[in-house]
């Protein structure tokens, strides 16, 4: 697959309406539609953004991939000709998921990725059952992954993508506004370390009496933010240059001067090339 050296993304920061997916679906839609109309290869939903945490309505809001919200993002994928990704709601196994997506213009979804990490103070640990992969995707501007919210807090999880050459990270979000400088500091430094871009889209408004900090962002492997919201919906737009992932790697060559015989078995991987 020949890589684009260029990408056009927008991130959906959207106040999500509490297990009401057919307005929350039909908002998505205009907001491709306008993602699409400004030249975006990419576009970003935050965490769960079709139903909210109503996590207790599951097994009348999850739909199994290909179907439901899953069938709906591939077909504005096709119809506007970009990639979308997000978290949903799936029915998975003898249970459900907190499952993110990544769809091709072609409607076909690459990759999926269902949250590792279950946060406990949003009762997901009682709902849902954790996702057991984390995989990297080739992609048209280069090796992309997917992490879910609370996942940001684990950078061993970041730190494996990296070691396989992650380029791009993408991080649908519900994240709390009394923890805002948390998320900003973490998506900063979940870049910085692993010199890739970081795509965190967060919810705004408010569900169950929380109320979310919006702040999404687009850092880059140097750690600038290229783009930040405020705590209003809004569409983030902005265009990356990927070479300058392979730049940061070779100007600042943590991955070579990395000691894993010092780390302990945890660090035992591969060596990303720049």
């Amino acid at each position: 697959m020949s890589v684009r050296t260029e990408v056009t993304v927008t991130l959906v920061q959207m106040d999500i309406r509490l297990g009401r997916p057919e307005e929350n679906l039909r908002r998505g839609q205009a907001f491709v539609a306008e993602a699409a109309r400004r030249g975006s290869d990419l576009v970003l939903f935050p965490e769960l953004w079709t139903t909210g945490y109503a996590l207790e309505e599951a097994p009348t809001l999850a739909a199994p991939l290909g179907e439901g919200a899953f069938a709906a993002m591939a077909s504005w994928a096709r119809e506007y000709g970009v990639w979308i990704a997000g978290s949903l709601l799936e029915r998975w196994q003898d249970g459900f998921a907190n499952t993110a997506v990544l769809v091709s213009p072609q409607g076909s979804t690459v990759g999926v990725y269902r949250k590792v990490h279950l946060f406990g103070l949003m009762e997901e640990d009682r709902y849902l059952k954790p996702g057991q992969e984390a995989q990297v995707w080739e992609v048209p501007w280069g090796k992309t992954a997917l992490a879910i919210c609370y996942d940001l807090r684990f950078p061993e999880l970041f730190r494996r993508y990296a070691l396989n050459g992650v380029d791009v990270v993408l991080l649908p979000a519900e994240w709390p506004r009394p923890r805002l400088h948390h998320w900003r500091t973490l998506v900063q430094a979940r870049a910085i370390e692993n010199q890739c871009f970081l795509l965190a889209c967060n919810r705004v408004g408010e569900s169950k009496g929380e109320v979310f900090g919006g702040h999404s962002m687009v850092v880059s492997p140097w750690g600038e933010v290229l783009l930040e919201a405020g705590e209003q919906e809004v569409l983030l737009t902005v265009r990356l240059n990927l070479e300058d992932v392979a730049a940061a790697r070779r100007r600042i060559p943590v991955f070579r001067d990395r000691r894993p015989e010092v780390y302990g078995p945890l660090a035992q991987a591969t060596t990303p090339t720049p």
